[in-house]
């Protein structure tokens, strides 16, 4: 009976040490997860693993490839890391194989690949890969310096244990990488002269660089994830900013005139998940990038006094000149074909030179605003007016106008002439670049507190660099097509019309997708005026 009982003692102490080991290693497997989801650095998570691993498995040294953490060795392979090439070695085998080694005493053996290791005196060694994301990131290694056989039970907490630190280094990794990429935008976006604001998907800032700060005296702490409407900006600026972003357009670039006599040239552009196609990527946010333009317009403005100086002076020698060749055509008699030819070329040209003149100073006189007449006009008239002029250009390049027009549209308060002049330039550019047989579309609509006007077409579209040039004097992006021709002023001519009626213009592009030119009409201004003009009406 005696030795029964003692027996069935010695059994329940093996028992209770054999639970006693197993709960060791549970905890030490939950201690090393807690790390791994708590923590993103990786030398506490790996030191917890090397701890974790030495309490339960009765070793005197374990360590990581390619040495990135190591305790209980007699040497230091971490100051100088060891480096085992892939394919050599014992870690470079459990890597290649992605299999766990087990040794006995390796001072002697072959497949030792660092010779300094072979001081280290080490008896026992299991090697077991670690895993994230289905490959093998790494190896976790457990010595002995004295004889030690390693079980099944060793090599599955070994296993639970690499594969948990492995998806911390990975994590790890990939952490360090976002840090590194973010703090290079950073210092990429700060570096930048323009103003740079970004939001997220729902329209709050997520960052503001450096010039952006210095532009509108802005806070970065203050302004970071306040709603854009809500933002320390100037009112046209956050006007315009929420019409590109309620109309969901790609690059939308427009300008903006302040009270100081500054110009800002804005571009509005969505941000995609991958894959970056509006068609099938997650919207995520916008980036707007906001370019004081101010010395640009001084720089033109000393440009055009100069050009409407010199537009004076030849417009009278320019007069005689087509009388003279007029002259010549009707009074010279017979003449052959040739004669004819340059005669008319000469016309033509001239011709051609005298319009350009006559634009220069039509811009000269439209920003004046001297002789504009501003009344109640029907929009719908104005528009019918523009598409019967356009018809024979289209006709002659087989394009079709497609007119989308509802028929409540408020009166426009403004010059009749003008404004004609600003929508058949609209058209007549939609003409130009559209190419034969293609679509354009002529449309009018009320946003909010605004009367749009605009002309779509499905030319060759515009790249965003050329998109902030594209209403200034004489400016004509390139174009595939080479034989559209102008004198670079029709834009800048609707650009000048719409301010002088206290609207906007935009230009929403995408190369190889067409073009959007808009012309933004403010209601309420309008009310103003059609008030001032009933008011002057009633007085006369």
């Amino acid at each position: 009976m005696a030795d029964e009982a003692g027996n069935l003692a010695e059994r329940n102490q093996l028992l209770t040490t054999e639970i006693q080991r197993r709960i060791d290693q549970l905890a030490a497997i939950n201690r090393v997860a807690s790390v791994v989801s708590q923590s993103l650095d990786l030398e506490t998570t790996l030191q917890t693993a090397l701890d974790a691993v030495l309490e339960v498995i009765p070793v005197e040294a374990a360590g990581e490839l390619v040495l990135q953490a190591q305790q209980g060795w007699k040497g230091d392979f971490v100051s100088e890391p060891m480096r085992v090439p892939l394919g050599t070695g014992f870690s470079g085998q459990a890597v290649a194989r992605d299999e766990v080694i087990i040794t006995g005493d390796v001072s002697d053996d072959p497949r030792l690949a660092v010779p300094a290791f072979a001081e280290e005196g080490v008896q026992a060694m299991a090697l077991v890969p670690m895993h994230a994301r289905g490959r093998v990131v790494g190896i976790l290694s457990v010595m002995s310096h004295h004889p030690y056989e390693f079980d099944e039970d060793d090599v599955a907490i070994l296993r639970s244990i690499a594969d948990q630190v492995g998806v911390a280094l990975d994590n790890a990794r990939l952490y360090e990488d976002a840090k590194a990429q973010s703090s290079r935008l950073r210092a990429v976006l700060d570096s930048s002269g323009d103003a740079i604001i970004a939001t997220d998907s729902r329209g709050d800032i997520s960052l503001v660089n450096t010039a952006a700060e210095a532009l509108f005296d802005l806070q970065n702490g203050e302004i970071i994830g306040l709603p854009l409407r809500h933002a320390p900006l100037h009112p046209r600026l956050r006007e315009g900013l929420h019409n590109a972003l309620v109309s969901g357009q790609a690059n939308t670039v427009y300008e903006v005139t302040l009270e100081d006599g500054r110009f800002l040239s804005v571009i509005v552009s969505p941000v995609f998940l991958l894959p970056a196609s509006r068609a099938e990527g997650e919207q995520k946010g916008w980036v707007i990038v906001i370019r004081d333009v101010t010395h640009l317009h001084e720089s033109e403005q000393t440009r055009i006094d100069f050009i409407h100086a010199a537009a004076h002076d030849l417009r009278n020698p320019l007069g005689v000149t087509l009388g003279a060749l007029a002259m010549l055509q009707r009074d010279l008699g017979d003449v052959n074909d040739l004669q004819r030819e340059v005669i008319e070329i000469g016309i033509q040209g001239a011709n051609r030179m005298q319009e350009l003149i006559d634009n220069v100073l039509n811009l000269a006189h439209i920003e004046s605003g001297v002789g504009l007449r501003y009344k109640a006009i029907d929009v719908r008239e104005l528009l019918e007016r523009g598409i019967v002029d356009i018809q024979p250009a289209l006709q002659q390049r087989e394009q079709t106008l497609i007119v989308d027009v509802p028929d409540d549209l408020p009166p426009l308060v403004g010059d009749m002439h003008w404004l004609y002049r600003a929508l058949l330039n609209l058209l007549a550019n939609a003409n130009k670049y559209t190419p034969a047989g293609g679509e354009i579309t002529l449309g009018a609509y009320v946003e909010s507190d605004d009367l749009i006007i605009e002309v779509k077409d499905n030319g060759p579209g515009i790249s965003p660099e050329f998109q902030t040039h594209i209403f200034e004097r004489f400016y004509r992006a390139p174009a595939s097509d080479q034989r559209a021709r102008g004198s670079g002023l029709g834009l800048a001519i609707v650009k000048s019309v719409v301010e002088q009626h206290g609207g906007r213009v935009f230009v929403q592009s995408q190369v190889d997708r067409g073009s959007t030119f808009g012309m933004v009409f403010s209601l309420s201004d309008m009310a103003r005026r059609s008030a001032e003009a009933s008011s002057e009406g009633d007085s006369a």
